[in-house]
């Protein structure tokens, strides 16, 4: 009876990564331009809504199944460019929101959960390693595109709400690391871009029912190609790859290895001097244990030097 107990608190796992990966420090996140350069002391405030619908697959041996989530996710950040040693560098705070519905059968008896509350918070670091220097506006403006290397760390703080004796919560309750690097390369008025990263993952040692889970580490691969229709004008499409993340609750491994590709679309443009506006399309294109979503954004930001 303890075993089955764990086996579907396993199961909802995956469940539970919905509310926590509709935020930004999802794998599945989709951010083309993200190793762009920009002048230093430049703030960006901005607020991002998404809203991600559709079914869920998980391990056909669990007693779960017909699973669909609806969720929303709100997120307001702040970030500020700066110079690092002659180089263009920034951070970023964002503090999601979430709320949602899952709704799926547990050994034939259908369940519904309902969420709403703060979700883990995230701080990102990037730095530019090659090409994008630390320029003064009227420097930045002036100079010719270039090819750019750039490096980022994402920390995802536990600080989310969390209820061990809830099987799905909306914070993970514990660290999640991600270093990447993101390559981009101009091409007259397009941009192609490569970013590589994993995410590294501490233990949660308050589990449903006090159990121990952990969870390998997941490779991320991104492709953007960017196309300028003019200053503050733009248009991606975007590609993810996402490999791993197998968990094991009390040391016993579960078959949920994650093996994931999505693809999506990205249009940014100015609404005002110093204001612009983000749309966002993705869809699941292959998934063989997490979400299969359709997920639909839009983020208002902000610019002040």
């Amino acid at each position: 009876m303890k075993r089955c107990a764990i086996v579907i608190a396993a199961g909802f796992i995956v469940l539970a990564a919905l509310f926590v990966g509709a935020g930004p420090a999802s794998a599945q996140q989709l951010e083309p331009r993200a190793y762009s350069p920009s002048p230093v002391g430049v703030n960006f405030l901005g607020v991002g809504y998404l809203y991600s619908s559709g079914g869920v697959v998980l391990d056909p041996s669990l007693p779960i199944q017909n699973v669909h989530a609806k969720v929303s996710t709100a997120f307001p950040y702040y970030g500020r460019t700066f110079g690092l040693f002659g180089r263009e560098a920034s951070v970023t705070l964002t503090t999601p929101y979430a709320w949602g519905t899952v709704h799926g059968n547990v050994e034939e008896m259908s369940r519904s959960v309902n969420r709403s509350a703060l979700a883990d918070p995230q701080l990102r670091f990037a730095v530019n390693l090659i090409g994008g220097p630390a320029l003064e506006p009227m420097e930045f403006f002036k100079r010719e595109p270039e090819t750019t290397l750039g490096t980022s760390l994402v920390v995802v703080a536990p600080f989310g709400q969390y209820d061990s004796s809830k099987l799905i919560n909306l914070g993970a309750n514990r660290w999640a690391f991600k270093p990447e690097l993101g390559l981009s390369h101009p091409v007259g008025n397009w941009g192609f871009e490569f970013y590589a990263g994993v995410w590294l993952f501490t233990a949660n040692d308050n589990f449903f029912g006090g159990h121990v889970k952990r969870q390998d580490s997941l490779t991320t691969y991104q492709t953007h190609v960017v196309y300028t229709i003019r200053p503050r004008l733009w248009a991606a499409f975007d590609f993810t790859y996402y490999a791993g993340g197998t968990t094991t609750v009390d040391g016993q491994g579960n078959n949920d290895r994650q093996d994931n590709t999505r693809g999506g679309l990205t249009l940014s443009f100015p609404v005002a001097r110093s204001q612009s506006l983000k749309l966002t399309y993705t869809n699941g294109v292959s998934t063989r244990v997490g979400s299969s979503f359709q997920t639909i954004g839009v983020g208002w930001q902000l610019l002040w030097f």
